[in-house]
C-alpha cells in the first residue's frame, strides 16, 4: 500500500491512479501528514457490490436486519405482502 500526499495526487493523478490499477494495491491520500481517504481499484463486475458495503446507511440497515433476525423479529413474507394488499 503506498501512501501519497494529495499535493502529489494532484500533480501526477493518472500516474497514482494506473499504479493502484496495476498492482492492485490502495494508495492512502494524506492531507498534512493525515490519512484521510483512500484510492482502490474497483472491478467493473462488482462495482454495486462495493458501492453498497461502502454506503453507511446501506451498512446500518443491513446490520439491524442481521440482529432483527437473529433475535426472531421476523415474519413471513406471506404475511407481509397479504398486509401490503389489503393496503
Amino acid at each position: 500500500m503506498s501512501t501519497i500526499s494529495i499535493r502529489d495526487l494532484g500533480r501526477r493523478p493518472s500516474q497514482v491512479v494506473d499504479e493502484v490499477v496495476r498492482t492492485g494495491r490502495p494508495a492512502i491520500i494524506t492531507r498534512h501528514g493525515r490519512p484521510v481517504t483512500a484510492m482502490v481499484a474497483v472491478d467493473p463486475d462488482e462495482l454495486e457490490d462495493f458501492v453498497l458495503a461502502h454506503a453507511p446507511a446501506f451498512v446500518r440497515s443491513t446490520r439491524a436486519a442481521d440482529a432483527d433476525l437473529r433475535a426472531g423479529r421476523v415474519r413471513p413474507a406471506e404475511e407481509v405482502f397479504a398486509d401490503i394488499d389489503r393496503g
